[in-house]
């Protein structure tokens, strides 16, 4: 069978887990109940492992793609009758602190909110500090385009990944909102500039679908303390935007997020146009099913390419 993505381990970067117990409680963006986060330090490749706790016995449900069960405006993943939804914004604060391994208890249907970004996430993940392991990282290394779109009424959507030696997303959006430009968003994102350019992205809603999501069970606990509301004109949230294109950073937050759940990073570009979780979810689906079909194997750098140091690991950014 043609090998279209691998995994490889990096042999001068290692991978990491949380150094002490963290706790989040906050309100959920969709169920608008109270819940609360334990993030506990995990040994080497056990990856990420949800754990509802307030369910017994405790359901464990690995951030894998096979475990998503709903992508409807947010991502949710589940196993034997327990669910836990919009795990997005954390897994990709998690991502982006560079966190390989850990246990997230849960109590309750869904993470909380928070301010409807990653920041929160992720500098708490700093400020405690990030623990290397003994255990080389693991990527997904593309080696042949791979793409998912969305044909159905000439939408437009798609999703494509291309081979690269980093991790690089363009994206590309196309709202018919005054306030929502259309354009596109390009970068190489690691660790380093995930803080400062993603991590601050506020999920965002319209206030005219208010009402709508809410008789079907959605954006109960949304608010302006937790997402973007636009009216039919302009932002209402008086602080404003944090980014002149904020709308489109969090798509890119999303979409981090979502790919993570495949288990690893990846090494890869990836194209998206106009996509949201559903789609974003098939292409982690797609890829892991070509990991099903290769061996772990070393990445070894190119004689010429000096050692590289961890990325997402070491001292902590200036928050602003």
């Amino acid at each position: 069978m043609e090998n279209f993505a691998i995994l490889k381990e990096e042999k001068n970067e290692f991978q990491c887990t949380v150094s002490d117990i963290l706790f989040f409680k906050g309100i959920g963006l969709h169920t608008g109940k109270e819940s609360s986060v334990v993030v506990k330090p995990a040994k080497a490749n056990s990856g990420i492992t949800f754990i509802r706790k307030d369910i017994k016995p405790d359901v464990i449900i690995k951030a894998d793609a096979g475990n998503i069960c709903s992508t409807t405006l947010r991502t949710s993943i589940g196993k034997n009758g327990g669910c836990i939804s919009t795990v997005e914004h954390l897994m990709s604060a998690l991502w982006g602190a560079g966190i390989d391994n850990a246990q997230v208890e849960v109590y309750g249907d869904e993470i909380p909110a928070m301010d409807g970004s990653a920041r929160v996430f992720y500098e708490a993940f700093y400020e405690s500090g990030i623990k290397e392991l003994n255990k080389r990282r693991r990527y997904i290394e593309i080696l042949k385009q791979v793409v998912v779109a969305d044909n159905a009424d000439n939408a437009g959507i798609s999703i494509a990944i291309y081979p690269s030696d980093d991790f690089e997303i363009s994206y590309i959006m196309d709202f018919n909102h005054p306030a929502v430009a259309s354009g596109s968003f390009n970068m190489k994102i690691d660790g380093f500039n995930f803080y400062k350019e993603i991590s601050h992205a506020r999920t965002f809603g319209f206030l005219k679908d208010v009402e709508y999501l809410k008789k079907n069970g959605l954006a109960l606990g949304g608010s302006l303390d937790n997402a973007l509301v636009l009216d039919e004109t302009s932002v209402l949230n008086k602080e404003g935007l944090r980014y002149k294109d904020e709308f489109i950073r969090h798509k890119v937050l999303d979409l981090i997020g979502d790919l993570y759940l495949s288990g690893y990073r990846i090494k890869g570009r990836v194209v998206a146009k106009k996509t949201g979780h559903d789609i974003n979810s098939k292409l982690v689906k797609k890829l892991n099913g070509f990991l099903n079909n290769s061996k772990l194997s070393d990445r070894t750098p190119a004689e010429n390419k000096k050692p590289q140091a961890v990325p997402n690991a070491g001292a902590a950014p200036q928050f602003a």
